[in-house]
């Protein structure tokens, strides 16, 4: 990113975190907030930071709606929320740092999901009787609490957030799901 002009989509600590390091290489950062401040959602000292940082910019209540670029990135459409109003500026990267909210309400109520809609998964399933988990054995890991369903990646509580890691989790889910299979009496009867 070094000289460029880079974005920041987002107005958490994440976002505030990769704005000031990017500001070290990037002729410009600007982060781009939906809200009219960053107060509540950024740690004071954080935001103290990025008011001082020279090469960083924040602007408030707009977000992305297009990009455009030959081979890379050239620009963003960014689009002011109350008025609708868009402009095109100029951008050789992007970040976003938005968070996350799964969308697991299609599963049903068979898939155990905690309080934000995060799918639990092994050890997060409850122990207690009547909860909602594989019967008669313990959950494998990144199995849900229906069995032989399993999850991998940022749908699953507790998980890391990161591409990687949703990549290794999916690669560590094949020979659990073999190992699932084995035991099933389909699997045992030679059908898979």
């Amino acid at each position: 990113m070094r000289g460029r002009k880079v974005y920041v989509v987002g107005g958490g600590n994440s976002a505030g975190q990769a704005a000031m390091h990017l500001s070290k290489w990037a002729e410009q950062v600007t982060i781009a907030v939906r809200a009219p401040s960053l107060a509540d959602s950024m740690s004071d000292y954080l935001i103290r930071e990025i008011d001082a940082a020279p090469n960083i910019d924040v602007v408030y209540g707009v977000q992305v709606v297009d990009g455009a670029g030959t081979d890379q990135l050239e620009s963003l459409v960014l689009e002011d929320r109350q008025t609708g109003t868009r402009r095109t500026v100029p951008a050789g990267g992007l970040f976003i740092l938005i968070g996350s909210q799964p969308h697991t309400e299609w599963l049903g109520p068979d898939v155990a999901r905690d309080q934000w809609g995060f799918i639990l998964t092994g050890l997060d399933l409850p122990d207690d009787p009547g909860a909602r988990r594989p019967t008669g054995r313990s959950a494998l890991p990144l199995e849900t609490s229906l069995p032989g369903v399993f999850a991998a990646g940022d749908v699953r509580r507790g998980s890391v957030k990161r591409v990687a890691s949703a990549v290794g989790e999916g690669a560590i889910t094949i020979p659990v799901v073999h190992r699932y299979l084995e035991g099933t009496p389909m699997a045992a009867a030679g059908a898979r």
